[in-house]
């Protein structure tokens, strides 16, 4: 089943949602079944850091902001499905998102505060086509953290360095700041976000 699925030319989100294992982790690329592969311990360091310092900031703010384990994002006009690594949510909009209770997914902008994604080696999909989605959603705020600067030139500059690149959605299009070393991450979501770039590349935990 796993290898007829993952050969199949074009699969569809209710085919990809009835299928996914629990066990392996899958996104759905424009209709084609991609598995993940497992990552890095430091990948899942900053994971594990990020997904704590924003859920001090938001309940430090009270807001209704949660942060699931597996949830999936679904473009409401693409059959993609993607799984980020950090993915904040507005909770009380959930009661309006119709695959929430049986898939764990949501499609709408409304529902979404903000999107992180952890660059790997396949660093094109983090910076054009999810970005190109995500900004397409309306989803306000969008991180790409490039903690080894493996995206392509174009987009962190030459010589390429370890960068934090926050789109935020601007007049229905992203626009672009980047962080390096001791930058202070300047976050719309959260504008008392006091972490520097390289805190979050040594995703070191206070003691």
């Amino acid at each position: 089943m796993v290898e007829a699925l993952l050969k199949t030319k074009l699969v569809t989100f209710e085919e990809f949602i009835q299928w996914k294992p629990e066990s392996n982790r899958y996104e759905l690329h424009q209709g084609v079944v991609v598995e993940m592969n497992q990552p890095v311990g430091k990948h899942e360091d900053i994971i594990c850091f990020l997904n704590e310092r924003i859920t001090a900031e938001y309940l430090r703010l009270n807001l209704s902001y949660g942060i699931p384990k597996t949830a999936l994002v679904k473009p409401p006009e693409s059959e993609s499905a993607y799984s980020p690594d950090v993915l904040v949510l507005n909770r009380p909009n959930l009661a309006n998102e119709t695959l929430w209770e049986k898939e764990s997914t949501v499609t709408q902008a409304a529902s979404i505060s903000l999107v992180i994604e952890i660059v790997s080696t396949n660093w094109r999909v983090d910076y054009l086509i999810k970005a190109g989605e995500y900004e397409e959603m309306g989803i306000r705020e969008y991180w790409i953290v490039d903690y080894l600067g493996l995206g392509g030139r174009r987009f962190i500059g030459s010589p390429k360095q370890p960068t934090i690149s926050v789109h935020e959605l601007i007049d229905g299009e992203y626009q672009v700041s980047q962080f390096r070393g001791n930058d202070r991450i300047v976050s719309p979501n959260f504008p008392e976000f006091s972490l520097t770039a390289n805190e979050i590349f040594q995703a070191e935990w206070l003691v």
